[in-house]
């Protein structure tokens, strides 16, 4: 057989594992999701899920600022009125660590971003889910609205929450100060979860230098590609110095009202 024609046939043979792997073949199973989101922690976490399993997708922007999560269509797919949420062809899933587990459950059959169910790292993984669901987003959420949101000012509460917002990031340090992802030997849902809110300790005047496993880790993080897309859903009506300097004004007017503390 001639060699030229065994050469071009090896060379369609490749093309065609390259169009065709398993992963490509997965990815066209999900032509049906759509996400609801904004900018925030909880949105990026599902934005970056979505992106890092390169599923297809539509985006439907919900801004929360004009309350559009509260009204009655958008309840019929989260009832609690908060932002992520996603529909799968009819089917609905909302809270964002319910969306990750559901995307991973479902298209992450090659565990590129989770571990097999019933193992130990999962359980892991799941652990270092929960404890940003239950610990670093409620926490840290807090913290952001008395730095820099809230209609009066509470030196009782800001010390509260960014107090405890540090000593949920030493908590991450005592991992991450000698392995480079929270669960087993590879980045999984549990460093987007927690690297979506960590990244925002500069708004708080947290200066990660304190913990420089977590920074090293949050670094890692922010370089991937697939992070850089997804905290870009939707795309955002500020450039991040017009963010930064969004922030220094809400701070400022926090800090300059009188403390409203009664003792």
């Amino acid at each position: 057989m001639n060699s030229n024609f065994l050469l071009f046939a090896a060379s369609r043979v490749k093309t065609f594992a390259q169009h065709f792997s398993p992963s490509s073949l997965r990815n066209t199973m999900a032509n049906d999701l759509t996400l609801y989101t904004f900018g925030t922690p909880n949105g990026f976490k599902a934005s970056i899920t979505l992106e890092e399993l390169n599923l297809p997708y539509k985006t439907e922007k919900i801004d929360i600022s004009k309350n559009i999560q509260k009204e009655p269509w958008f309840l019929e797919i989260n009832p609690n009125g908060r932002i992520p949420a996603i529909k799968d062809g009819d089917l609905r899933v909302f809270e964002s660590g319910a969306i990750m587990l559901y995307l991973v459950d479902k298209y992450d059959k090659e565990h590129k971003i989770s571990y097999p169910h019933g193992s130990g790292d999962y359980y892991e993984m799941l652990s270092w889910l929960m404890f940003q669901m239950g610990g670093i987003g409620p926490m840290q959420g807090q913290a952001n609205h008395f730095v820099a949101m809230a209609k009066v000012r509470s030196d009782y509460a800001i010390e509260r929450y960014v107090t405890e917002t540090k000593r949920l990031y030493s908590v991450l340090e005592s991992r991450l100060a000698s392995h480079d992802w929270l669960a087993g030997d590879k980045y999984t849902l549990a460093d987007i979860a927690n690297f979506t809110w960590v990244r925002g300790a500069p708004r708080l005047l947290i200066d990660l230098d304190e913990w420089p496993g977590v920074k090293k880790w949050v670094d890692r993080i922010a370089a991937r590609q697939g992070v850089q897309r997804g905290i870009n859903v939707p795309p955002s009506t500020m450039t991040p110095e017009q963010m930064k300097v969004s922030w220094e004004n809400m701070r400022n007017k926090i800090a300059a009202m009188e403390n409203t503390d009664k003792h």
